[in-house]
């Protein structure tokens, strides 16, 4: 098991365009042009692990790819049984995502992944396809993989989900395309629409009405994607907090995409007392420009409205908030728990082996702001969790171990990071 011990970091001024591309579009990317009549060229694709995984799988499923390092291309022509299993790694978003396209796809599928994406519950995905006629069988009635996937007609729906999910809403948005109707899906509150502004893009009939999705059975083939990749904004946020908590600090992370359901993080920052500003340079796919993060004394504040905007980058709020004046809040996450690890309890328990003061609930925890300790702490196996101690550590040094996991989604993260502080792996 590895580990990697960072050193405390004096001010310092960083400015970088090579911040990991983002997950959420790489993956997709991949996935949709699948759907595609023609050749899809995606360029600054993410070359990380589940990324990678991924369109391996498009691959395994017949699809023509071709990488020269720079741009893939993607040529389809429709969704083909494979004799292997398709291994989504770490993935949650692949797995999720591939049961909603594989649903109706004619063959029979088998969904694995690494040792913690087994433990990860994916009944929350298959009980609503297996409703509309999916059929899909996996280790706890349909919880846990490897899942079977053998393809079927499905059924036009009107489902409204009680939780606020990209990757629910995704998969059933993807089951949508090859249902017997026109189906509507209603979340409680607008997680990330990554999937509605690709497809609509590449031509499916989709239409959004506040927390309404309705989706047109596909007549066609879509459009192929031509598309670049822009800076994940999750990724950004590391480097966005380690200027929040060092002093005299300044990150400006160059294209990162400005989706309002992406930045939710940097605004919490912004309310917490970080100097942040906004300058927007494209819109054609997504809203794209440079963020730039200057220290400030941080305040508390406490974070309960628009979760799914910001449920992947809580773990390193939650170091911001760690070093803040007052006690932080964070509730109606109980999302968190079923990510890559239980985010709320590694959290936790990471942030009392550093000397801060915590209280967990079952659905988040409170935070009061204090001295970062240095200390030896684990990621299990969670890349969010690994990264954002290590930020922590540039406040007061820290050993981080299993960090393997990083390679997941931030490749080069150390490389960026080594600009910053000395980086011991």
């Amino acid at each position: 098991m590895s580990a990697v011990v960072v050193s405390k970091a004096e001010s310092f001024s960083f400015i970088s365009d090579k911040i990991a591309s983002d997950k959420s579009i790489s993956h997709r990317c991949a996935m949709f042009a699948t759907l595609a009549d023609g050749q899809s060229v995606i360029r600054n694709f993410l070359r990380a692990e589940d990324t990678l995984n991924t369109l391996n799988i498009v691959k395994e499923l017949g699809c023509d790819v071709s990488d020269d390092g720079e741009t893939i291309k993607i040529t389809s022509s429709g969704i083909k049984e494979s004799s292997e299993i398709l291994d989504c790694g770490n993935s949650g978003t692949a797995m999720r995502l591939f049961c909603g396209l594989l649903a109706s796809a004619e063959g029979h599928f088998i969904l694995s992944g690494d040792e913690y994406l087994k433990r990860r519950p994916m009944r929350r995905i298959t009980k609503p396809l297996h409703d509309i006629g999916a059929k899909i069988d996996g280790r706890e009635d349909g919880n846990l993989a490897p899942l079977s996937i053998r393809g079927a007609s499905l059924k036009a729906f009107d489902y409204n989900s009680k939780i606020a999910s990209a990757q629910v809403k995704s998969a059933m948005i993807l089951a949508a395309l090859r249902a017997d109707g026109i189906c509507a899906y209603t979340e409680p509150e607008l997680s990330r629409d990554h999937t509605e502004r690709m497809l609509k893009g590449m031509g499916a009939s989709l239409h959004v009405n506040d927390l309404t999705t309705t989706v047109k059975p596909l007549d066609r083939l879509l459009k192929p994607l031509d598309i670049r990749v822009p800076c994940d904004p999750s990724s950004a946020f590391f480097f966005a907090v380690a200027a929040a908590i060092i002093p005299n600090s300044v990150t400006k992370i160059v294209d990162v995409m400005f989706n309002k359901t992406r930045v939710e993080a940097f605004k919490a920052l912004e309310r917490m007392g970080a100097d942040i500003t906004y300058e927007l340079k494209d819109e054609r796919y997504e809203s794209v420009g440079d963020i730039t993060i200057r220290y400030a004394p941080l305040k508390a504040i406490k974070v309960d409205e628009n979760i799914s905007w910001l449920i992947d980058e809580l773990p390193a709020l939650s170091i911001a908030m760690a070093t803040a004046s007052g006690v932080s809040v964070i509730k109606n996450a109980k999302e968190l728990r079923v990510k890559e690890s239980d985010r709320i309890s590694t959290v936790v328990e990471n942030l009392r082996l550093c000397g801060i003061e915590v209280e967990e609930f079952e659905d988040g925890y409170s935070i009061k702001g204090g001295e970062l300790q240095s200390a030896n702490v684990d990621s299990f196996g969670d890349h969010r969790v690994a990264m954002s101690f290590i930020i922590a550590g540039l406040r007061c040094g820290m050993r981080v171990s299993d960090i393997e996991c990083i390679n997941t989604s931030f490749p080069n993260f150390f490389e960026l990071l080594s600009d910053i502080t000395e980086v011991k792996l």
